[in-house]
C-alpha cells in the first residue's frame, strides 16, 4: 500500500494577502540563515527566517500592487522582484537595508514572470515580456542595456508571452529562452540571433507555467487544461512531444523541477500540490492542505538532500512548507 500524503512541516502566515511567488535562499554556508522569500497580492515581499519560522524583513516597493516574481542575485543581499504596478525593482538587503537601488518600466500588463541567467560574475541575463503585446525583451543587469527584442514572424499569432524561462547549456554556450505562449505554444528561442529555432504546439489553452531540465533536454508545461505536457529538446533544437498526462482536475498555475532533477511539483486551481517523479512522470503525492488555488510552488536550495524543502503558496493566504522525499 502505498503511504499516505505528509502532513507540512509548518505553515506561514501572516501575508494578510493572496501569496503569488515563492524563493528559497538555503544554500549559505553556517551561520547564514536559511530564507525564504513571498511575494504577495498587497504588494508586500516577505523574507521568513525558516529556523524561527517568522517574518525578518516586509519590503514594500510595488505600490500596494501585487507581486508575482521574486529571485535572489547571487545571494540573499541582491533581490529582484516584479510586481503589477508594471516595475522590476532591484533591491539592496545588505546590512539590514531595505532599499530599492534600481528599477526596470516593463509597460506590460499581463502576468508573465521575467527569468534571470547568470551570465558572469555579477552580470546577468534578464527576460521580460515587452511592451507590444508579443515581444520578448532581454536586458543585461545590472547596466539595464537590451540585447535584444524576440519577435515572431509576421502572421504568427502566438498572442502575448505567458511565462518565460532563460538557460544555457553549460558557461560557454549560447543563452536560449523557452517561451510560453497565450495560443499554447512553446517557442524556443536563440537569443543572440534573435531569432526562433522551433515552436510547438503543446496546449489547447495559454501556457500557464513550464520548466525545463537543460541536462536531459527535456522540459514539461501546464494550462487551464486537464494535461501536463512533456516535450523534448533534439540535437537539431527541434521541439517534440515526449508524453502527455492526463490531471483529474483542470487548472495549473505552477510547475517546477526540484534542482536535482529526481522530482517535479505542481501547483493546482483544485487548492492542491502533485508530485511526480520526473523520469517518467509517475505520479508520487497529492498534498492536500491548502482551502483555495494554489499560485506557485518552490523547492530550497539546501545543499544537504537531508534538509530540502518544498513550499507552496496559496490564495487562501498561507504558505505550506513540507519535507518531500528528501533523502531520494
Amino acid at each position: 500500500m502505498a503511504l499516505p500524503p505528509p502532513d507540512p512541516q509548518f505553515v506561514l502566515r501572516g501575508t494578510s494577502a493572496a501569496v503569488h511567488t515563492l524563493h528559497f535562499s538555503c544554500g549559505g554556508p553556517e551561520p547564514d540563515i536559511p530564507l525564504l522569500f513571498s511575494g504577495s497580492e498587497n504588494g508586500f515581499i516577505h523574507v521568513w527566517n525558516l529556523k524561527t519560522h517568522r517574518v525578518n524583513t516586509a519590503l514594500d516597493g510595488h505600490g500596494r500592487k501585487s507581486v508575482y516574481c521574486v529571485e535572489t542575485m547571487g545571494g540573499k543581499d541582491r533581490l529582484l522582484s516584479q510586481g503589477r504596478d508594471q516595475r522590476i525593482c532591484l533591491w539592496d538587503l545588505a546590512e539590514g537595508r531595505t532599499s530599492v537601488t534600481d528599477s526596470v518600466f516593463t509597460e506590460h500588463v499581463g502576468f508573465c514572470r521575467c527569468s534571470l541567467l547568470k551570465v558572469a560574475q555579477g552580470r546577468w541575463l534578464m527576460a521580460m515580456a515587452a511592451r507590444s503585446l508579443e515581444e520578448v525583451q532581454i536586458l543585461e543587469l545590472p547596466s539595464k542595456t537590451s540585447v535584444c527584442t524576440l519577435k515572431p514572424e509576421v502572421g504568427a499569432k502566438l498572442g502575448m508571452p505567458m511565462c518565460l524561462k532563460l538557460w544555457q547549456l553549460n558557461c560557454d554556450s549560447q543563452p536560449v529562452l523557452l517561451a510560453g505562449y497565450e495560443d499554447g505554444s512553446v517557442v524556443l528561442w536563440n537569443v543572440s540571433m534573435g531569432k526562433a529555432l522551433s515552436q510547438l504546439i503543446c496546449h489547447q489553452e495559454p501556457v500557464m507555467s513550464l520548466d525545463f531540465d537543460a541536462e536531459k533536454a527535456k522540459g514539461i508545461s501546464g494550462s487551464s487544461e486537464k494535461v501536463l505536457s512533456i516535450w523534448s529538446l533534439n540535437e537539431q533544437q527541434n521541439l517534440q512531444v515526449y508524453k502527455t498526462h492526463e490531471l483529474v482536475n483542470a487548472g495549473i498555475s505552477d510547475i517546477t523541477i526540484r534542482p536535482d532533477k529526481k522530482i517535479v511539483a505542481t501547483a493546482g486551481w483544485d487548492h492542491r500540490i502533485r508530485i511526480f517523479g520526473w523520469k517518467k512522470l509517475k505520479p508520487l503525492a497529492v498534498l492536500d492542505y491548502h482551502t483555495a488555488t494554489v499560485h506557485c510552488v518552490s523547492f530550497s536550495d539546501h545543499s544537504s538532500p537531508r534538509e530540502r524543502l518544498l513550499a507552496a503558496g496559496s490564495k487562501d493566504q498561507r504558505i505550506s512548507v513540507w519535507s518531500i522525499y528528501a533523502q531520494t
